[in-house]
């Protein structure tokens, strides 16, 4: 009898277009289970547009927001949003939350990052610091929702990762294969991962071309974030302005960290962390360290600074897929 030749390991299959105003890529362990996974990822993409967008004038969100003084009834996938974003506020003590939008708004950016154009930005403006997420009014049982008068509710720092980790657990149940998803540098993985992992490049700009020359990771399960503040900027008043906010001014924060990268059990949790670590600058080492949270910080002239076992760079060819910092709201 002659031996059975073990199989060769297929490649994943992959595929990236854009949605969220950034670039969605999926990758699937199995290369037929691409059609199944991809009307998974649709579907939650357009869920959570409809739900969580501040540029769609007919979404939940702006619903929500124009109705602050009175209270609305909301989704379940809203509401589930919103419990993501408060619990991103309560564990960072209000460093990362979602009463930012008239912060964001007053930077100049009300509108996509895509028709964004600094011509037609006004005078540099900084709303001051934000109501706080323990003003929002939030009954999750009867999903009921009042915010005071004048206050803005933007989920753009946790509505995308939540996104990745529901899309990557819904299509991994359907298809039963290992399943990657990338939005814009917010990264989810689940189901068995192809041998030796998905391998993930970093970068600032998931669009720049090659990946060649760019360190990579590997991972098996969780998910993994990028924050920066080098790629999704404007100029206003001959200032460099970009998305994170600190709640505390209504300002961008100090400019310590151009990219912050984190590892954890789920892309919500990786968000949370690397928008917190932006805002908080030197401190954020003391705080991922506390929080054994693997991480590589890239300072303004380009220092790495890596904790908890975030491995020393390497650098692999045909990465299955890139993580950056771009699209991050």
């Amino acid at each position: 009898m002659t031996p059975a030749v073990p199989a060769t390991p297929t490649a994943p299959a992959s595929v990236s277009f854009p949605a969220l105003g950034t670039t969605a890529s999926l990758l699937v362990a199995d290369p037929g289970a691409m059609t199944a996974a991809r009307r998974v990822l649709d579907d939650e993409l357009a869920a959570v547009d409809a739900a969580c967008s501040r540029f769609r004038s007919d979404s939940e969100l702006s619903r929500v927001n124009a109705a602050a003084g009175a209270a609305v009834h909301v989704s379940a996938l809203f509401a589930e949003a919103l419990d993501v974003a408060l619990h991103a506020a309560q564990v960072t003590a209000g460093v990362v939350d979602p009463t930012v939008g008239s912060a964001v708004r007053a930077l100049g950016y009300d509108i996509t990052f895509a028709a964004l154009r600094p011509q037609d930005l006004g005078p540099l403006h900084v709303a001051g610091p934000s109501a706080g997420w323990r003003a929002v009014d939030w009954d999750p049982a009867a999903r009921r929702l009042r915010l005071p008068p004048g206050v803005l509710l933007d989920l753009g720092a946790t509505a995308k990762a939540l996104a990745a980790d529901r899309a990557a657990d819904r299509a991994a149940e359907v298809t039963g294969c290992g399943v990657l998803v990338n939005l814009g540098g917010d990264l989810s993985v689940a189901g068995d991962p192809p041998p030796g992992g998905w391998r993930i490049a970093l970068a600032d700009d998931h669009a720049a071309p090659g990946t060649a020359a760019r360190p990579t990771v590997s991972i098996t399960e969780g998910g993994i974030a990028t924050s920066g503040t080098s790629v999704r900027t404007w100029a206003r008043e001959g200032r460099r302005v970009h998305h994170i906010v600190d709640p505390a001014t209504g300002d961008n924060p100090t400019p310590v960290w151009r990219t912050v990268s984190v590892a954890a059990f789920s892309c919500v949790a990786a968000n949370t962390a690397s928008t917190e670590a932006v805002v908080l600058g030197d401190r954020a080492l003391d705080r991922l360290r506390r929080a054994g949270l693997p991480a590589r910080l890239i300072r303004m002239d380009g220092t790495v600074e890596r904790v908890c076992g975030w491995p020393e760079d390497t650098v692999q060819e045909n990465t299955a897929a890139k993580s950056s910092s771009r699209g991050a709201r």
